[in-house]
């Protein structure tokens, strides 16, 4: 079933927003810096949060709001937009400043995976899933982004038997093993295959 609605949805006029989004990410290594490091604070407002929250506040305070606001002013942004924990994710967004060379450090990198080890261990609020999102959104394409809708659709087709209750680092390898080997079955990229997947499961396109 899975299989084709996927290959449904790609011959529709879906595909060609997708394409689009696909080319924005690849494109996103030619912007400064400074853009580099809001979508770093957007992917930690992700986590347990809705991506349209996390984007309305990202819009609001861009890269000068994230780098400058003190926590108080941050968390108070945070709040207004409606978004849990808006005091420790102010708390990490202020943390993260000391990663403001963040292109030129994720750039420095042979591979994702190597630079994704990177950012699970020095960056507060970023996890497996969070730092595989913001490589996805800075142009690398071969990670997955094992979010709620994203396992809750693998257990639904059975790819997965179950959703672990703690997605530990082992837990989130093995399973995107799994996402890996069914966008190469669907002969396209995990990028792709999670932009389908997610628009299975919430109707929106997002980033």
């Amino acid at each position: 079933m899975l299989f084709s609605d996927i290959r449904r949805l790609r011959n529709s006029r879906l595909a060609v927003q997708i394409n689009k989004r696909l080319d924005d990410f690849a494109s996103f290594r030619n912007k400064p810096a400074e853009e580099w490091f809001s979508e770093l604070c957007f992917c930690i407002l992700t986590a347990n949060s809705k991506a349209k929250t996390a984007m309305g506040i990202q819009n609001e305070l861009g890269y000068r709001g994230f780098c400058t606001l003190s926590c108080t002013k941050l968390s108070k942004a945070i709040r207004k937009n409606k978004h849990r924990f808006h005091n420790i994710k102010a708390s990490y967004i202020a943390d993260a400043r000391s990663h403001i060379d963040i292109k030129s450090r994720v750039l420095s990198f042979d591979n994702p995976v190597a630079a994704r080890e990177w950012l699970v261990k020095h960056v507060k609020g970023i996890g497996y899933k969070e730092a595989s999102h913001f490589l996805r959104n800075v142009g690398y394409s071969g990670l997955a982004i094992l979010d709620r809708h994203i396992l809750n659709l693998m257990a639904e087709s059975s790819i997965i038997s179950e959703i672990p209750k703690t997605l530990t680092r082992s837990a989130y390898l093995a399973i995107e093993e799994k996402f890996k080997y069914l966008a190469a079955r669907l002969h396209m990229s995990p990028s792709e295959l999670d932009l389908y997947m997610w628009y299975l499961k919430t109707g929106e396109l997002l980033k």
